[in-house]
């Protein structure tokens, strides 16, 4: 008990400081050094925690906490800024609306849905994951990764949901380029058969994704002749999330 207690006051402490490095951590909890890299690397290995993109020495909440507990993001200032827009795009088109945060390479995980209200319609829990090479909100943020993070995620295995997945390396870059071009990202039965979404991605100041927001529609009302206003739509209001998160 007094380890799992331990590891529950690191992870706050992480939480409140993040991103913070073992040594605050040390000075905080006045623990050995060594015992506070062994609690990271194991809430690290199961979900809980991961290293920051910029600065691998500084630790960081991972987007897995919000699986179990998605209402500690209500006070957050992405979640306040998502919300109304989110509402907005879904007034515009009676569309669900999905807001998802990257964990790391791992997944997407959805941590804000705003429902439409068609008797046919898409659901994804809040916690649900998805991969990224096979998702519109996974591309979104793909498309903005520094190539060395894309091509680590290339040289795994990219596993196929479907006949529209997209498992090719070369394919999955030409498709993220497209991405970039347009400002958008298209899953069209790729991951969810009879499953569409359009998502665009939520930046932070450098530019870096920090989540993706994305409508998401049942395939017998996906229609193309709509999809670049479906785009402009779902980017205008990623960039709007962007702009309140920032100011």
């Amino acid at each position: 008990m007094k380890s799992v207690t331990r590891s529950l006051r690191i992870l706050e402490a992480v939480a409140q400081h993040q991103p913070v490095t073992v040594g605050e951590l040390t000075k905080i909890f006045g623990l050995p050094k060594s015992t506070v890299q062994r609690t990271l690397v194991t809430l690290n290995q199961a979900g809980w925690l991961r290293a920051n993109r910029r600065d691998t020495t500084r630790w960081e909440i991972g987007a897995r906490v919000l699986a179990v507990r998605p209402a500690a993001l209500q006070g957050s200032s992405l979640f306040a800024a998502a919300r109304e827009p989110m509402v907005l795009l879904r007034d515009a088109l009676n569309e669900t609306i999905h807001l998802s945060v990257p964990d790391a390479l791992q997944c997407m995980v959805v941590v804000d849905r705003v429902d439409c209200d068609h008797a046919v319609r898409t659901f994804h829990t809040i916690g649900d994951t998805s991969p990224l090479h096979a998702t519109a909100t996974g591309h979104a943020v793909l498309a903005h990764l520094p190539k060395s993070e894309v091509d680590e995620l290339a040289a795994g295995t990219l596993e196929g949901y479907g006949e529209e997945t997209i498992t090719d390396p070369v394919e999955l870059r030409a498709e993220l380029r497209r991405v970039r071009d347009r400002g958008y990202a298209v899953n069209h039965n790729q991951y969810r058969p009879g499953v569409c979404a359009i998502a665009a991605p939520v930046l932070d100041g450098d530019g870096m994704p920090l989540a993706a927001v994305a409508v998401s529609l049942p395939d017998s009302r996906f229609d193309p002749v709509r999809l670049a206003e479906l785009g402009r739509l779902v980017t205008d209001t990623a960039a709007g999330i962007t702009a309140r998160h920032l100011g």
